[in-house]
């Protein structure tokens, strides 16, 4: 084999490798919500008004009916009447004072508050898997 060389093919083999991934279930749990209620006094302040009704005699004649009037807190009603003299006039026989106050006053009202609460349950898997076992979600 002088200058003549013989080559002699050597054929490769390739591996490849599939990688999945699976859900495994490790553990269970169970959540569960419980509504607590409890008794609470809630302070507000309520706001009032009083009317104070005040007849005060007048016995003036006049010669229109007056017209309801606004003095400050007060509104004045006048009441007239129809007295038969040798003339029919106008007698303002009195007037109505109605006013105004205003007061507050605290009371106190008992409401029902509710909250929630969650309990939550790692469930054994009969394998005894689950216990102290944290599992991410994809692995």
């Amino acid at each position: 084999m002088t200058g003549d060389r013989e080559e002699e093919v050597v054929p490769l083999y390739e591996e490849t490798v599939s990688v999945e991934k699976r859900r495994v279930e490790r553990a269970r749990v169970r959540v569960t919500t419980t509504v607590t209620e409890h008794e609470e006094v809630v302070h507000q302040a309520l706001e009032q008004q009083d009317v104070e009704v005040v007849r005060v005699p007048v016995n003036r004649d006049v010669e229109t009916r007056p017209e309801i009037r606004q003095e400050g807190d007060t509104t004045i009603i006048p009441l007239v009447e129809e007295v038969l003299v040798v003339e029919r006039r106008l007698v303002l026989r009195e007037e109505v004072h109605v006013r105004r106050t205003k007061r507050t006053v605290e009371a106190e009202q008992p409401v029902t508050l509710r909250s929630e609460d969650v309990v939550i349950e790692r469930i054994e898997q009969p394998d005894g898997r689950g216990a102290g076992t944290n599992h991410e979600p994809g692995e």
